[in-house]
């Protein structure tokens, strides 16, 4: 097999070598305030910016390897129509959202230390859902009903703010980056401004004496980002949760930075920093 006329190669090499520059593997500042940032935050959703502007050079690059790839030897013949440009892979690393991944594998970790005869998740994303069914019996709760058949697992629909469960029964619940949405309308919940309380105290309720609850959302400077979350204080999440002990906190501050046993203050004055709370109910005392 010979190689591409030198011409090509260099011109594919050129297109590539834009199309890798490395990308933010972060997640942007959900909490700038500011005309620039409020008017930024509302065009990406309609058209995302910061991937529109890598998306050219990565088109570049793919048009030159097509090209290339229709000058080498024994190539099949490519129909235009059966194009499917795929211009952001092209990457140095594997990008990641710090905020989702260390939430899931933390999660994770917890359910398989804890080892429950069930699992309740309530809301949370529907990978680790799907992963946890490795560990134990999964059911999860989400006013979208999941329409997946996955043995070990069972779908339910319900609100977080009224759950299909007796006081204090569950031996171990989570609820990860979602109680933070609730009352801003955003999944066709109903407006209320204490709608995240209300999901707290009702994810407090089912848990049971000796049971844990794994929750996580955006902590720092309280703020209202409408209509995608709420940030609070981790000190305000601890006071909301007031019948439950807790047992280790854990998060990514604003840089990505992951860590286990962080203290709670150090994220008091963040900006959007992630916070992992596992607490459990006290056993009933006499």
């Amino acid at each position: 097999m010979t190689d591409p006329p030198k011409s090509e190669t260099n011109r594919s090499t050129l297109g590539r070598a834009w199309a890798v520059r490395p990308r933010p593997l972060l997640i942007k500042d959900r909490s700038a305030t500011g005309v620039r940032p409020a008017m930024r935050r509302v065009i990406n959703s309609i058209v995302d910016l910061d991937r529109l502007s890598s998306s050219l050079p990565g088109l570049a690059a793919w048009y030159r390897d097509r090209r290339a790839y229709m000058e080498l030897p024994g190539a099949e013949r490519l129909d235009w129509r059966a194009s499917d440009p795929q211009v952001h892979d092209l990457t140095p690393r594997s990008p990641f959202d710090p905020h989702y991944f260390y939430q899931d594998v933390w999660a994770a970790q917890r359910v398989a230390e804890l080892g429950p005869k069930r699992h309740v998740d309530v809301g949370s994303r529907v990978d680790l859902v799907g992963f946890l069914t490795a560990i134990t019996e999964v059911t999860f709760v989400d006013i979208r009903l999941l329409e997946a058949e996955v043995e070990g697992l069972s779908s339910v629909e319900g609100s977080v703010l009224e759950m299909p469960f007796p006081d204090r029964s569950l031996e171990s619940v989570s609820c990860l980056h979602v109680a933070e949405h609730i009352g801003l309308g955003r999944y066709g919940d109903p407006l209320d401004p204490d709608g995240t309380v209300k999901a707290m105290k009702e994810l407090q309720r089912v848990v049971a004496p000796g049971g844990q609850l794994l929750f996580a959302g955006p902590v720092g400077r309280r703020q209202v980002v409408f209509n995608a979350h709420r940030i609070q204080p981790p000190s305000s999440v601890i006071e909301i949760f007031d019948e439950l002990e807790l047992i280790e906190f854990s998060g990514t501050d604003d840089s990505g930075r992951f860590s286990r046993h962080r203290s709670p203050d150090e994220f008091e004055d963040a900006g959007y920093a992630l916070g992992l709370f596992l607490l459990r109910r006290p056993l009933a005392t006499a």
